[in-house]
């Protein structure tokens, strides 16, 4: 949740290969070539390949933890020993040096003005691509029904999204899972992790149907993404909800929601006002307001990285500027001139596109939108039963606090603080973000097993 969701949206393109002739010399690139692009807490790891056909060179940077999306690099260009290329469909580009033996080489990647130091090493020959290893990951044939389906969502949108049931029976209970922040397919792939397919495995082999579906403008669905807020994602969810309704196999007074993350901010708004929503599952939902949550938020990750005593503090101080900046009252462009002024006082020597760019992120119409909601009144108007999960070592929504605020707007709520799992329920050794892709378990048992017992007992 917070800036998790533009790291993770960075390099979420799909493109073909583009090519560009070359007069250089051609063998000293071509290959394939690993690196690993750190940005704050997180890892992203990269696989490059290039080639050169008939004086044409080509390539395609590969981002590993991110569903193995990928880009295509065009001008390509190797002088001497300095190498670049663009990613244009990622606004982004590479400078480096090619080492002496042309075995690696070393580098900035550049993002909307932001750079960050990447280095690529070339692989062995015959090596394969690194493969992540994701045990739970369900694999066909399935013991039950899945079926892809489209509904239609507000303002035209078309949804695309995946219904599974059980083989045999009828009236069946049924929850739609509502994604985190970023722009996720239907199984919410995040570090080569499928949790919403996990889940939807899990729930339906005891006897639960779900569905789950491509958040707007993502994947197989219609629509502008980039525009859109908590409350488009609602009314898509909405959409959801009468959809199934619309199905003979669906008991129309058996559907809930579960919502990961920011999901777990969309479900009770549209629980409270659709009084039809059988229960929510709340997993790392908020109970804070966004702004509370993105201070604590990086203060923690902060903490887990090894920020001293004097870093917490000036970070502190300068995040509270940013969000407060960010949400006052005013057009997105008057909060971006403010968040900008902060910005190039903090960090004078930070050039101009970055600075640009950070201010944009911090408030788009999501992002503001995220950090004036305070989820408790909405939460305060929720009648049907609520779980609300949260990891104890969940770096990105405190869960202490995070469940003590659910607790008090929803009194008869269950809510459960499970020990040693992070923001993405994955047994954890320090809940840091950088681990994420690390750990090859998708979701602990204990929190599948504690949501479908749950689930289960609420819908009998």
């Amino acid at each position: 949740m917070g800036w998790l969701k533009s790291i993770l949206f960075a390099l979420g393109f799909l493109a073909v290969t583009t090519s560009l002739a070359v007069a250089d010399s051609a063998s000293s690139l071509d290959g394939d070539w690993d690196g690993t692009l750190q940005i704050h807490a997180i890892k992203l790891r990269m696989a490059l390949h290039i080639e050169t056909v008939a004086g044409a060179r080509t390539g395609t940077l590969k981002s590993i933890d991110q569903g193995g999306a990928v880009i295509a690099m065009s001008d390509i260009r190797l002088d001497g020993d300095k190498v670049s290329f663009a990613l244009s469909q990622a606004g982004a580009s590479y400078e480096g040096t090619l080492a002496a033996g042309g075995q690696s080489m070393s580098g900035t990647f550049t993002q909307r003005g932001n750079g960050l130091p990447l280095a690529f090493t070339r692989r062995a020959a015959g090596a394969g691509e690194l493969v992540l290893n994701r045990p739970q990951t369900p694999h066909p044939p399935y013991p039950y029904r899945t079926e892809d389906v489209t509904f239609d969502g507000a303002g035209g949108v078309k949804l695309a999204g995946t219904l599974t049931m059980p083989e045999n029976g009828a009236a069946f209970a049924a929850v739609i899972l509502v994604a985190g922040s970023g722009p996720h397919d239907r199984d919410e792939t995040i570090f080569g992790h499928k949790p919403f397919l996990l889940l939807a495995d899990y729930l339906t082999r005891h006897g639960i149907a779900v569905l789950r579906s491509d958040k707007r403008g993502i994947g197989k669905s219609t629509g502008d993404y980039r525009t859109a807020t908590s409350e488009d994602f609602a009314s898509d969810t909405e959409s959801a909800v009468a959809y199934l309704k619309t199905r003979s196999e669906i008991d129309p007074k058996k559907i809930g929601l579960l919502g990961h993350s920011e999901g777990g901010l969309i479900a009770p708004i549209v629980a409270a006002k659709d009084h039809s929503v059988a229960f929510i599952v709340l997993m790392a939902g908020p109970g804070l307001r966004g702004d509370e949550i993105l201070v604590a938020q990086r203060r923690l990750i902060a903490e887990a990285m090894g920020a001293s005593a004097d870093q917490l503090a000036s970070g502190d101080a300068l995040q509270r500027k940013i969000v407060d900046a960010a949400g006052q009252p005013g057009s997105d462009e008057e909060a971006k001139a403010r968040v900008r002024a902060i910005l190039a006082e903090a960090e004078p020597q930070a050039p101009a596109a970055a600075i640009d760019g950070q201010a944009a992120a911090v408030t788009s119409p999501w992002f503001r939108f995220f950090l004036t909601y305070d989820p408790v009144p909405t939460l305060k108007q929720v009648q049907c039963p609520v779980l609300a999960l949260n990891g104890s070592k969940d770096l990105q929504v405190p869960p202490k606090e995070d469940l003590a605020a659910i607790k008090k707007a929803v009194p008869d709520a269950t809510t459960v603080e499970l020990p040693g799992l992070n923001h993405l329920f994955q047994t954890a050794k320090t809940g840091s973000p950088s681990e994420y892709g690390d750990i090859e378990e998708t979701i602990a048992p204990a929190a599948l097993e504690t949501i479908t017992t749950w689930v289960v007992k609420h819908t009998k």
